[in-house]
């Protein structure tokens, strides 16, 4: 059994973690259905590429300033970017 904190996170037992292949940097979709809560890994690093720059255009479009990543991003961001594309160049 899990608990979850005060911000709404969780831990996913190691056992599950392995069984499902989610390493650190491995991006899930969290969603309800029927009344659960339902974590699905995200496994085309192709389409969470895609994500982020659809993310990144309507920030940008919202009105707000936008740094590149390589600019005074967290290196938390630039970490995540480059396993991103690890593993995109990894199915090529």
């Amino acid at each position: 059994m899990v608990t979850v904190d005060s911000k709404g996170r969780i831990v996913l037992p190691q056992e599950v973690r392995e069984r499902l292949g989610l390493t650190p940097g491995t991006e899930v979709d969290v969603r309800e259905r029927d009344g659960k809560a339902v974590v699905d890994p995200e496994d085309d690093p192709e389409a969470i590429l895609e994500r982020m720059e659809r993310l990144v255009a309507e920030t940008a479009a919202s009105g707000g300033d936008t740094t590149p990543l390589d600019e005074g991003a967290p290196p938390v961001a630039r970490k995540h970017r480059d396993a991103v594309r690890r593993g995109a160049d990894s199915d090529e």
